[in-house]
């Protein structure tokens, strides 16, 4: 039975001021109906990549008609050299993506688990979509995989930062690829209609799957490596690879990753959504997240203030840059871009892309949510 409740759409003064921020041109009054769960003047907003933490009515305040969620747990390890790492096992991830179908009903009853993309923009409110953010918690048994889908799963990483029995990760001292095992996964996420994510991979994995895959896979969350040459960031052939199987990469708010600038701003964002535009194409260009819906909530509290707020990756990265990973060798100065972070992010960049001439109107339907949710309805239906 469809969820009922109140679509109208809270705009408050906090949002008008972060917008007033963003951008000086004059726009029309933002409107405060909300139907379909589009956001003002129509438009379908989805966001790549988030996590169900927060309050219920941050899926109102941010407009958002759907959201690949994360429903893995991540368990903190560490690893034989002294440094940090996280592992998601097949027992903590059973249980996390239970408790994440039935917050949908109890604690967020404006959202709902959504199997096809055909199920955006109904009555039932914002439709979530399952990911993990790892292939860890199938193990060696591919079964698994059906198994997770029957509990809702309809994404599927290959690994995170680093090589795990599927894959080669980006965060390797040597790049690797696809195992004979994450062959063998790849074939199995297209029997069941599962989408393969390379966010987090190396870029032979990326470029095995998609020589493999017979249906379109993305990448949820990244930015360019081109902008920012790092391993965690995309090479053009990895964007090339993503666009050319018909699937969307999301540029995410990890401002580390976004721009070598010590003060990130929307308009290194926007460059982001350029480049990737201008290499895989409009429709491979899309929004990301990575964070909250209402932002990175440590950095919040700081008061965005991003030189004490970046302080918490300091060890790990330089963890990493002790093990010879590429790209460590230098601490981040910021985490956040200020402006966006927050719950009200998508309107934001719409309008700072409607600021920039490079993007059409018809463009900026496709970032904003359009090709997120071509390519969940072409894989999902």
């Amino acid at each position: 039975m469809p969820k009922q409740f109140d679509r109208r759409m809270v705009i408050g003064a906090g949002a008008a001021s972060a917008i007033a921020a963003c951008t000086t041109l004059d726009r029309k009054p933002l409107s405060q109906d909300k139907h379909n769960n589009t956001p003002p003047m129509g438009r379908l907003y989805i966001d790549g990549l988030s996590f169900l933490r927060g309050d219920n009515h941050e899926f109102e305040q941010s407009g958002l008609g759907a959201a690949i969620i994360d429903a893995s747990k991540v368990t903190e390890i560490t690893l034989p050299d002294g440094s940090k790492g996280w592992i998601r096992t097949f027992d903590a991830c059973n249980e996390s993506i239970d408790a994440v179908r039935a917050s949908t009903e109890t604690a967020y009853p404006m959202a709902f688990v959504a199997n096809k993309g055909s199920d955006i923009n109904t009555d039932d409110g914002v439709a979530v979509f399952l990911q993990f953010q790892s292939c860890e918690p199938i193990e060696d048994k591919l079964d698994r995989i059906g198994y997770f889908h029957g509990k809702g799963l309809r994404i599927l990483q290959l690994t995170h930062h680093h090589n795990n029995l599927f894959a080669g990760g980006a965060l390797e001292a040597v790049q690797s690829g696809l195992t004979p095992l994450g062959r063998d996964g790849v074939s199995e996420m297209n029997k069941w209609n599962i989408i393969p994510d390379v966010s987090h991979a190396s870029e032979p994995t990326t470029l095995d799957v998609a020589k493999l895959t017979t249906s379109p896979f993305i990448l949820s969350h990244g930015a360019c490596r081109s902008i920012v040459d790092h391993p965690r960031c995309a090479s053009d052939a990895m964007i090339r690879a993503v666009a050319g199987s018909g699937g969307v990469m999301g540029v995410f708010m990890m401002s580390f990753w976004l721009t070598t600038d010590p003060a990130p701003n929307v308009g290194h964002y926007v460059a982001q959504l350029r480049h990737l535009a201008n290499i895989g194409g409009i429709d491979a260009t899309a929004i990301s997240n990575d964070f909250p819906m209402s932002g990175k909530q440590a950095v919040k509290k700081l008061n965005n203030d991003n030189a004490e707020g970046v302080k918490q990756y300091h060890a790990w990265w330089q963890s990493l840059d002790n093990r010879g990973v590429p790209g460590f060798n230098k601490l981040p100065e910021h985490v956040v871009i200020p402006s966006l972070n927050n719950v009200h992010r998508m309107r934001l960049i719409e309008h700072a892309l409607e600021a920039d001439a490079f993007f059409s109107a018809r463009d900026i339907d496709k970032i904003m949510g359009e090709n997120w949710r071509r390519v969940l309805t072409d894989v999902l239906g």
